[in-house]
């Protein structure tokens, strides 16, 4: 936010030399989180990516003992299940993960 600020107060003294921009007021804070907030927060972020992840994993595990159990007993339906299974469980994982970078990034932009 302050990379925009301080581009829109350069634009701006580049087009009028009297602008004034309020950005100008605002004295120079650096903006934190408090600790009795940041340590119960990174808890929960992790908690809920670690939980995400395995429950993909134990997904893709019984997609793999469908495809077995279809595969062995001449099931093609639930083998077919089985594999969509995987899929899912490898498509919700990478969104898990990507997810879960995404918001640990922008959270410790904020810090």
């Amino acid at each position: 936010m302050s990379q925009i600020l301080a581009t829109v107060h350069t634009v701006a003294v580049a087009v009028d030399p009297h602008v004034s921009v309020l950005a100008d007021a605002v004295p120079d804070v650096t903006p934190q989180m408090p600790k009795d907030v940041d340590k119960p927060v990174r808890s929960l972020l992790n908690w809920t990516a670690g939980l995400g992840l395995a429950s993909a994993v134990l997904g893709g595990l019984l997609g793999w003992a469908a495809v077995a159990v279809g595969h062995n007993s001449e099931r093609a339906a639930l083998a077919a299940r089985g594999k969509q299974a995987i899929l899912w469980s490898l498509f919700g994982a990478g969104g898990i993960g990507v997810t879960a970078a995404l918001v640990t990034t922008f959270y410790n932009m904020g810090k």
